[in-house]
Order: C-alpha cells, then structure tokens, then sequence
C-alpha cells in the first residue's frame, strides 16, 4: 500500500457502504492508497463484526452507525446502535461518530468511555434538506463544542452557493474556539466544499470508494478528490 503524504491537515476519510463485510472489506481495501482515514458504516450491513474490519484494514477505521432518523439504516433500539459503537471504541477504534441528537446520558457514556479508550469522538448533525442561517448553524456548533465531543461534524444541503459559504465559514468560530470541525454541504452545488474545507482549517473531508456507493449526495470518488488534492499542491 503506497503511503499518504500529504499533511494530516487535509485528511481524506473514504466512507465505505455495503450490504456484506466481505463486500465492506474489498471496498475498504481498494481504498486505503487514497486515504488517511476508512469509515465503516455499521448501519449498512447486518450483524457487523467490529474485530473482522480492525483485523483486516491498517488505517485508521472511523465506525458510524447512522439511524434512520439521520438519514442512516438503523432502525433498532438506541441502546443497542450505541452499544456497537462503544465496543468499536472499546476495542481500538479510531474514531467513532456520534449524531448530537443522540440520546443525552447514553451520548455522554459513550463518549466517557471513548476517551477512556484514547478513541476520538466526531459529533455531528446532517441536514438533508436545506442549510440552515448563520445563527441556526452556530447553535449546532456551540452544542457540538459543548458535548465533550473531540471533533465537530456539521454537513447540510446546499441550495445555492450563498449556502455553501454559510458553512465554510463556520471554520472561523472553530479555529477562534480551538474546536477542530468537519464542515462541507451535499449535492451538485455543495461539491466544492469538499475540496475547499480543509484548505479552511476543516478537520477532515469525505468521499467514496471508487467502485462503491456513495453514502450522501455529491461525494466524489476517492481518487478523484485525491488528485484533485494533488494538482493543487495538496499531497502526492
């Protein structure tokens, strides 16, 4: 597997989402030369093994178990979908992703424990619909900061450009706050954000396996993104 070297700075995270682990894992290692980090999505398939994929990939993996009230595939109790991601913690996670509106005392055992574990919380909020105004927006943030949370994750839609610059520019209150943030918008018109957020002190971007499903409107294929990064100087 060729190294990274671009600055940790602009991480690449490549989601993988697939109906099998088998079909997970392929997706998972195909995509390891073009990123820093893989995101399992833990909702997308039945009876996920946490071991099989920590056994099986060298990057680092960040898990998310999306419920379906935040445009994800878990239908379960809320217990049991933050039980799988503690374990993820608990057992050499990376990173674990944590929807704010998640139940208040399970949100804050889970992230307890994931510190305990040296495993790095991302709270975040989705907006499938619309973006939000400025105000609105920094209300999310601020919660976010307040969570006990290590990294912030605000993702919106973007209806027109005047959205996208709503979001980006949540990275000026992160960086005055010293609170790392991940913030970009979905669809066609929200593309650029992707490539732009971490050149804005974002956190992180995500994209997709190349041969693989996308998990939100308007991720690029990993290695697009990646030379993309490299022609602007990003990285090899």
């Amino acid at each position: 597997m060729a190294p990274i070297t671009n600055t940790t700075t602009r991480r690449l995270c490549v989601s993988i989402a697939a109906a099998t682990q088998a079909e997970a894992l392929i997706r998972a290692k195909e995509s390891e030369p073009v990123a820093e980090v893989i995101e399992i999505r833990l909702d997308s398939m039945a009876n996920p093994d946490i071991q099989f994929f920590l056994d099986n990939l060298s990057r680092p993996l960040l898990f998310t178990n999306r419920p379906a009230w935040e445009g994800g595939g878990y239908t379960g109790e809320e217990k049991d979908r933050l039980a799988l991601l503690k374990k993820a913690a608990e057992s050499g996670a990376a990173y674990i992703d944590l929807e704010l509106n998640s139940d208040p005392t399970l949100a804050t055992e889970l992230i307890a424990a994931a510190r305990a574990n040296n495993c790095q919380t991302i709270v975040s909020w989705h907006d499938f619909k619309c973006t939000a105004s400025r105000q609105a927006l920094t209300e999310v943030f601020q919660r976010q900061c307040r969570s006990g949370a290590n990294i912030g994750k605000i993702v919106t839609t973007a209806r027109c450009f005047q959205d996208v610059i709503r979001v980006l520019t949540l990275q000026e209150q992160a960086a005055e706050l010293g609170f790392p943030l991940i913030a970009f918008c979905m669809g066609q018109i929200g593309m650029i954000s992707r490539v732009a957020s971490t050149d804005l002190g974002g956190y992180m971007t995500y994209a997709a396996p190349d041969n693989g499903l996308t998990t939100a409107p308007g991720q690029l294929p990993a290695s697009a993104l990646r030379r993309i990064f490299t022609d602007l100087g990003h990285g090899d």
